[in-house]
This record gives C-alpha cells, structure tokens and sequence, in this order.
C-alpha cells in the first residue's frame, strides 16, 4: 500500500525504512526542507539509519522523502510521528494539530491514519481526529480508519528495535482497530491490542513515567548515600542481586531525550486539569531529576574546594555531552543545564564527545578531541555521558581529578556521583 509517514526524526524515519523493507510504498513526508535533502542525497541524521539504509530504499524507486504536501495524495495509510514538547508547562500538540491539517485533504473513504506522538489520553479522539474529519469531510470510524499506536523506539538499543518491540495498537472502533493493527503486523513482529485509544495513549505516558520515578529515585538516593558515606553503586548492584521484585534504575546527572523531561508532565497535566489534583509521584519525581544538574554542579564546586580551587576561573572538562550513551542524541540533555550552571559560577568549560554535532554544544563550551593535553589542562574532568569510544584508559590515569556521574572508571582516586 501506499503509506505516508509525517515526520522523518527519530521515530518516523525507522518506521518509513521499514515499511519500505517490507514492500510498502512511502511518501517520508518532513516540514523541514534541509532534513528532506539530506533524505534525498542517501544521509541519514538518526543513530539507529545508516546511509546505506537511506540509499537502499531509495533505489528501490518506493521512498519519496518530500517537503511539498501535494506528495501526501493517495495514501492508504498515514502514520503521525512529530514532536510534543511542552510550553510554558503545558502540552504543545501544535505538530498533531497541523499535521492532521495537512493528511485532510488528501483523506479518502477507506483510509487509516494513526498517530504515534506521545500525548495525553484523549487526544486522538478529542484534537486529532476532529482535525482529520472538518477538513476531510469524512467521520472517523464510519468513513476512515482512525487510531493510535504509542511509539516505542529506544535510540541505539543493540537488543531492541522497531521490528521485534511488542507494538501496542489501537482504534476508535473496531474496525479502526483492525485496520491499525493490520498495518503494523507488518512491520513488527509482535502486535498488542488495546482496548482503546485512551488506554494506549495512557499505557505509554505510564511506561515512561514509571521510568522517570524510579530514576528519580535512585538519584534522590544518591544524593542522602554521599552525605553518609555510602557508596549508592555498590547498593544499587547488590539490591539488583534480587531475581524478584526489583529492577534496577540507575543515578545520573539528570534526565534527557524527548521522553523523561516531558511525557510524565502530559500525564500530570491531565489529571490536574481534568480532575483538579496532582500527579504526586509525577510531580516530585520532575523536582528531584530536574535539580540533578544543579547538584552535578555542586559536586564539582565540593570536588574543587577539597583541592583549594575555586569554580570561578576553573577549567571544567566535561566528558559527554548527548543525554545517552553511545547516542548522537542531545535533546533535552542534562549535560546542558551543568554547562550552564557551571559557566555562570565562571568555570572555564571544554567537552569530549565524538558523537555530538556542533549544532548541540552549548554556548561557551569549546569541543575538544580526548587527548592527554586536553586532560592536563583540566582542573576537573566531569563524566556526564559514558560513550565507548572515549578512550577511557587514558581518563582513568587522570582519577585523581575526575567527577564520574555514571559509575564508568574504576581507579580507587576517582569521585563518584
């Protein structure tokens, strides 16, 4: 069939290579011209697409990477994947909203559109589905398929990938529901149906909130384990020695990506403004995470005071800057918040990350290759994201003045988070 997919990041440029891998015809249909060229010349931009993916569905002659809304004609099945962010602490559907304007006019009788954006419950039927219909004509469920299918795409996870992730379907109908599910049962191997779209759209803002928290508490955890003198690494592995009853979470200097720092406040959104409460867990879990870069930086200040140094006049290196490792990754990432944090305290700041583009290093932040000078110079060298190919052997024999907020060396000199 003929699939359009809207949106060319993370989540929908795996999806469009799929659906062409496996036979489909797909319009990559992307707002953002320099992405599309990129498309066009075989480039990928996305950890998880390699160039040669891009150029082996382009020679095909069935992926049509395309700015131009006249491309989305004909579409069997359409499938949403743009960005939700917040603003000013409240969702920001405005990507739905317009994309579902941009699909309408080219809805026919018959079709499918799923969204897969990460939203609040409610939103297919209440916002995006009302879109489609007043510019189609046409009513969901009776005229056209509609339903949502959560994305669950882990950038750079070797194990777990769009085609063997357990993918969650659901319609605002039955039929809706086994159009969806129809479409995805060929591009993934496992489909699960919901019953619901607002059961979907709820399931993924709980499987990323239930991370959030538990992140949230083990640095919160971290935090009190320095103050007594406890070591939380050591703590965190022996509690995951337990085969039943607990997963392991480990500390960070903060929480990044499009998930964590945005997805559990849709939820809490939502419950306050549809039954006026708070979302408690949400809500402490936002204040203990979004205040671990404020204490990264602290602990750089006590890292320097316990060498006689003062922050202001410092030289920081700082050792990843993307919020995952082994990611290119730099949405949301808490590298960036301790940059700044330590740059008003006037630090003088460097970093070391092979993957990160110039694009997403931080004002006043200098990128550096890892070499033994760069590390000389440093008066600390801050490990905010454990890349592999940093050449670790060469910090460890640095340890002595060395902040690692990942647990990733293990000579006897270095502070850890």
């Amino acid at each position: 069939m003929t699939v359009a997919v809207v949106g060319q990041g993370y989540v929908g440029l795996p999806l469009s290579v799929r659906a062409v891998q496996v036979g489909h015809d797909v319009v990559g249909f992307d707002l953002d011209k320099q992405r599309v060229d990129q498309l066009r010349r075989g480039e990928s931009f996305i950890d998880d697409i390699t160039d040669s993916d891009i150029a082996a569905c382009l020679a095909t002659g069935r992926f049509r990477p395309t700015d131009d809304t006249g491309d989305l004609a004909g579409f069997r099945t359409a499938v949403v994947c743009v960005p939700t962010p917040l603003r000013d602490g409240a969702p920001d559907l405005s990507f739905i909203e317009e994309s579902a304007s941009l699909l309408a006019p080219h809805l026919t009788k018959g079709a499918t559109v799923v969204l897969e954006s990460t939203t609040y419950p409610g939103t297919t039927e209440e916002v995006f589905g009302p879109i489609l219909e007043a510019g189609s004509g046409l009513t969901a469920g009776t005229d056209f398929h509609l339903g949502y299918s959560p994305e669950r795409i882990d950038p750079n996870n070797p194990t777990w990938h769009l085609q063997n992730t357990p993918k969650i379907v659901s319609g605002v109908d039955e039929a809706s529901a086994a159009a969806v599910r129809a479409f995805y049962d060929t591009i993934v191997d496992h489909t699960v149906p919901a019953p619901g779209t607002r059961e979907a759209e709820m399931a993924k803002l709980l499987e990323n909130t239930f991370r959030h928290v538990n992140i949230a508490l083990v640095n919160e955890l971290a935090v009190y384990c320095h103050e007594l003198g406890i070591d939380v690494w050591s703590v965190v592995d022996m509690a995951a020695t337990k085969p039943f009853g607990f997963m392991k979470f480990t500390p960070g200097p903060g929480v990044g990506g499009h998930c964590l720092p945005i997805d559990p406040s849709y939820l809490s959104w939502r419950v306050r403004r549809s039954l006026g409460r708070t979302f408690r867990f949400v809500e402490i879990a936002n204040d203990v995470n979004d205040n671990m870069p404020a204490y990264v930086a602290a602990r750089v200040t006590e890292h320097l005071n316990r060498r006689k140094l003062a922050v202001n006049g410092s030289r920081v290196l700082l050792l990843g800057l993307t919020y995952k490792r082994n990611s290119g990754d730099a949405r949301q990432s808490p590298a960036v918040p301790v940059a700044h944090r330590l740059a008003d305290l006037g630090a003088q700041l460097t970093a070391i990350d092979p993957k990160v583009t110039a694009a997403d290093v931080p004002a006043g932040v200098e990128l550096v290759d890892c070499t033994p000078e760069a590390l000389d110079a440093a008066d600390v060298v801050v490990v905010l994201t454990d890349h592999d190919d940093i050449d670790w052997d060469l910090v460890e024999r640095h340890a002595g003045k060395v902040l690692d907020t990942r647990n990733r060396l293990t000579a006897p000199g270095v502070d850890r988070l």
